[in-house]
């Protein structure tokens, strides 16, 4: 069980459908850490599905994809709290308040929904001005110390740390009702897609590795990878810079003799792709034996799954009341209170 007493962490991932490499190295290979040093809330956040009233049907699924992930990986359920956030409705209510303290030009200069919103066109849905601040509401739910994010997060932490400032300022009657988080990168901050140096990884184009692929996929994956546009043959000289093979190198193999040798010769035409991308897939398939060990447990044991979700979700159901409770005290909303 967990410490209770541990500073908290919360951090997610909407279920968007299986996770991949950059989920990774990018955030779970921090929160394997984590766990063992915080309080971890670890967030499946279903009300942020950016497309949900499209894709209601495989939400359902996606959760589930997600929890396996997570636990294939290594993530313990005993060691931290696998939380669903639709199952926990002080999540919406939590929204709802402090959507009287965000103002709307503050959303509308968030980078990440900007972009979401260029993508969507004219038809946006009220839920994209709403759901960046339930991502506020998410952190501060659990009053979450460290906020473990990827480097586009970044606007969503800094939006987070002015309204628990705001709300402690107007409402703390000199206590803290809310921490002001701090947000942590992940070690690889962005991955590109296998497809290219400026291309981002995603389902449609599938041009991700997935955290469930198994070893022929990888290879095979490897194998077909974009490296080195201007190098024709294996005698030219290459470039390792924006190079998405050398990339995922130094993001995953941890032979750190290895890679500045394929790189030394890379620069100086000694060395062919088809090796480059050999070294790759072995260190790829060796990081990812475990997982798929482990993946094949819980995909045979579903019930283990629902426990961990439902364990967790019980435990910061009870921490999520505690918080309104003291929220609604902040806000004089004990109405019927003597």
């Amino acid at each position: 069980m967990t410490d209770d007493s541990r500073p908290r962490v919360l951090t997610g991932i909407r279920p968007t459908g299986s996770l991949h490499l950059g989920h990774y190295g990018g955030a779970l290979e921090n929160w394997l850490k984590l766990q063992h040093e915080y309080n971890c809330f670890f967030l499946i956040a279903d009300y942020q599905v950016s497309d949900y009233a499209d894709q209601i049907d495989n939400v359902r699924n996606w959760v589930f994809e997600v929890a396996i992930d997570w636990l294939s990986v290594g993530l313990d359920p005993e060691n931290s709290h696998f939380t669903i956030e639709s199952l926990i409705p002080e999540h919406a209510e939590l929204t709802t308040w402090l959507s009287w303290w965000v103002p709307l030009g503050r959303l509308q200069r968030n980078p990440t929904l900007k972009a979401e919103m260029d993508d969507i066109g004219e038809s946006v849905p009220v839920a994209f001005f709403t759901y960046p601040v339930m991502q506020v509401a998410n952190i501060l739910m659990p009053r979450a110390h460290l906020v473990p994010v990827g480097e586009d997060q970044l606007p969503h932490i800094e939006m987070t740390r002015e309204v628990a400032r705001r709300m402690n300022r107007l409402f703390g009657n000199d206590e803290e009702i809310f921490p002001v988080p701090k947000g942590l990168v992940g070690r690889v901050p962005r991955l590109v897609g296998i497809d290219g140096p400026s291309s981002k990884m995603s389902k449609s184009k599938d041009n991700a590795i997935w955290l469930k692929d198994d070893a022929e996929t990888v290879t095979k994956k490897v194998m077909g990878m974009y490296t080195d546009p201007t190098r024709l043959r294996a005698t030219d000289p290459g470039h390792v810079e924006n190079n998405p093979v050398f990339m995922y190198h130094d993001a995953f193999n941890p032979n750190e003799a290895e890679v500045a040798d394929l790189k030394e010769r890379y620069r100086a035409g000694k060395v062919g792709d088809v090796e480059v991308k050999q070294k790759l897939a072995g260190a790829l398939n060796a990081m990812m034996e475990p997982w798929r060990e482990r993946r094949a447990h819980f995909e045979s044991h579903p019930e283990e799954v629902r426990e961990a979700l439902a364990a967790g979700t019980a435990y910061s159901r009870k921490i999520a009341q505690d918080t309104m409770d003291r929220v609604r005290s902040a806000l004089k909303l004990n109405y019927l209170e003597s």
